[in-house]
C-alpha cells in the first residue's frame, strides 16, 4: 500500500471544502468513499468531487475492506460513538476537533483505540502549518524568555440566517463557541506553555438554545504562566494569539486560519526591536493528513498523541462548569 484510501463520514461543510480537496492533493492518499445518512446527498457529494463510491448510511462506509482510514467531521455529540464504530471495524480514524462531547466520552475513544492498535487524531490543522511550527521553536529557543502572559481569540458573526438552523448553537448537539472556535485557544495555549493549566475559570454569554454564543476564559499554569482567551459567535472576525514573556513577545495575527497561497508573518518584539518572519504560504489541512496517512503507512503515532485531546476536552469541561456557576 503506497496510498491510504479515505472514506468520509458524512458531506459536513469543513469535509467538502477543506478536508477531502486536502486528500485529494495529498501524495499519499485518495478518497475511496463518501457516506451520508441518505444514499442521494452521498452520490451528490461523491458526484460532485469525483469520488468513486457513495454510501446511504455510515455502517457500510464501515463494513468496506477496501477503506484504510475513516475522517469523521459529524457533529460533535456524533465524534465518540461513530469514531469508536470505525476502530471497532478496524479503521485508523482522523476525527475532527472538539474530539467529544465531554473528557470522559474521548477517554473512551482513546482506550478502544489503543487496545486494538488502531491509529487515532484530532484534526487540529493549525498545528501543522509551518508557522506554528515555527512559533514553537522560537518559545522553546528562549526568544520571549519566560512566558509571562498569553491571549488568544478565535470570533467571528454568525449570520442570522445561520442561527435559525446551525448545529453549533444547539446544545443537544454539543454546540456553543468553546467547543467550536475556544478550543483552538486552549490548544494553542497549551501547546505553548507545554503544560496543563492548575486552575481554568470562565464567563459567558448564553443564547436561549443553552450554549454559549460569546465565552472569555482564563487559565493558570504551573510555571506561573497565565492565559487568557476570547471566543464567540457575536463578534467580528478574529483568530489571533500573542505569547509575552520577561524578554519579548510573539504575535500571530491569523494564528488559526491560513491561506494556502498566502504568506504568513510572525512579529517579534525584544525590547523595541520589531522583526517579521514570513513563512510561505502551506495547506494546513494538506500537511494534517500527509502526516496521519505516513503514520499509517509507516507504523508510527500520530505527530499530536490522541491523549492530547483528552487533555484539551479536560479543559474545556472545567471551563463550562466554571461558567455555568
Amino acid at each position: 500500500m503506497d496510498k491510504v484510501r479515505w472514506g468520509i463520514l458524512s458531506t459536513a461543510n469543513i469535509g467538502r471544502q477543506r478536508v477531502i480537496p486536502a486528500i485529494q492533493g495529498s501524495h499519499n492518499g485518495i478518497v475511496e468513499a463518501i457516506a451520508s445518512r441518505g444514499i442521494e446527498r452521498a452520490q451528490k457529494a461523491a458526484a460532485e468531487m469525483s469520488i468513486p463510491r457513495a454510501y446511504g448510511s455510515y455502517e457500510e462506509l464501515l463494513a468496506d475492506p477496501d477503506i484504510d482510514a475513516i475522517y469523521n467531521p459529524l457533529p460533535n455529540h456524533m465524534h465518540a460513538t461513530w469514531s469508536i464504530k470505525a476502530a471497532e471495524a478496524g479503521k485508523a480514524t482522523l476525527c475532527e476537533k472538539p474530539f467529544a462531547s465531554d473528557a470522559t466520552e474521548a477517554q473512551q475513544m482513546v482506550d478502544v483505540f489503543k487496545k486494538r492498535n488502531i491509529l487515532l487524531a484530532e484534526a487540529f490543522m493549525y498545528r501543522f502549518h509551518p508557522r506554528t511550527r515555527r512559533v514553537k521553536q522560537l518559545v522553546d529557543e528562549g526568544v520571549v524568555g519566560k512566558i509571562q502572559i498569553i491571549q488568544a481569540s478565535f470570533s467571528f458573526l454568525m449570520t442570522p440566517e445561520r442561527r435559525a438552523s446551525d448545529i453549533r448553537l444547539k446544545k443537544e448537539m454539543a454546540g456553543g463557541a468553546l467547543m467550536d472556535v475556544g478550543c483552538y485557544c486552549v490548544n494553542v495555549i497549551r501547546l505553548m506553555t507545554g503544560e496543563e493549566p492548575e486552575r481554568a475559570t470562565a464567563s459567558a454569554k448564553w443564547a436561549d438554545s443553552g450554549v454559549d454564543m460569546n465565552l472569555a476564559g482564563t487559565l493558570e499554569f504551573p510555571s506561573g504562566a497565565l492565559a487568557h482567551f476570547g471566543c464567540g459567535f457575536d463578534a467580528v472576525f478574529n483568530s489571533s494569539y500573542e505569547i509575552r514573556g520577561d524578554e519579548g513577545r510573539i504575535l500571530v495575527e491569523t494564528g488559526f486560519v491560513a491561506p494556502p497561497d498566502g504568506e504568513q508573518v510572525i512579529h517579534i518584539w525584544q525590547g523595541d526591536v520589531h522583526e517579521k518572519i514570513t513563512i510561505p504560504g502551506a495547506d494546513h489541512y494538506q500537511l494534517m493528513v500527509e502526516d496521519f496517512a505516513d503514520a499509517l503507512l509507516d507504523g508510527r503515532p500520530p505527530r499530536y498523541d490522541p491523549q492530547d485531546g483528552v487533555k484539551n476536552m479536560r479543559v474545556l469541561d472545567r471551563l463550562y462548569a466554571s461558567a455555568r456557576v
